[in-house]
């Protein structure tokens, strides 16, 4: 009799734990006025704490292409907004912890997408920087993970698109790095908290 009861409760645990783990994954991600992101909708990403950097851009890190993605050095009405393209193409609202692509509603004198995409690790700083341009394969899948309520970060854990890929996950926070005066979207840092302003 202990063993069917030890059963059933490691069964209704599980169940407890799914459960749990798929509401996380179906919560919208909520924009400054607590609306949902949508799909192809454009949306300014600024910090959550004003005395950091601005709303996020387009950055030429080196007079040459690519572009990379940062922020404006100073808040205020500066940056370029973003469009979001959830990985499962039938969804029409972004979702925490579910992968997507951003790219940046703008046009640059690269001639070639505005998409994020994580790069190779820098020599020098030992961070991936983000860039923009196609991947051929997973570097363009972001996530969005709640921090506090209306509050989030972005990660590159790209669960979704690449099953294997959630083995590189440990250290995937993207937060600012600053370079030259200029401050540059990378991962393996600390995190920068952002909130969603709809355009």
């Amino acid at each position: 009799m202990k063993t069917n009861t030890s059963l059933l409760g490691s069964l209704s645990c599980m169940w407890l734990l799914m459960a749990m783990v798929a509401t996380a994954q179906n919560t919208p991600v909520l924009d400054t006025t607590g609306q949902p992101l949508q799909r192809g909708v454009e949306y300014y990403i600024k910090p959550a704490i004003t005395d950091n950097g601005g709303r996020f851009t387009l950055i030429n890190r080196n007079n040459s292409c690519p572009f990379y993605v940062g922020q404006e050095n100073v808040s205020g009405s500066e940056g370029l907004p973003v469009t979001f393209a959830p990985f499962n193409e039938e969804e029409n609202v972004v979702r925490e912890s579910s992968d997507f692509k951003i790219s940046f509603s703008a046009a640059t004198i690269c001639i070639q997408s505005t998409t994020w995409k994580l790069g190779e690790r820098d020599e020098e700083t030992q961070r991936r920087l983000i860039l923009t341009g196609n991947d051929e394969r997973f570097g363009n899948y972001f996530r969005i993970n709640r921090q506090s309520e209306g509050i989030y970060f972005f990660r590159w854990c790209p669960t979704e698109a690449c099953p294997y890929c959630r083995f590189d996950c440990r250290t995937t926070s993207v937060g600012a790095l600053v370079e030259n005066g200029k401050r540059l979207l990378a991962l393996d840092g600390s995190v920068l908290p952002v909130v969603f302003e709809r355009a």
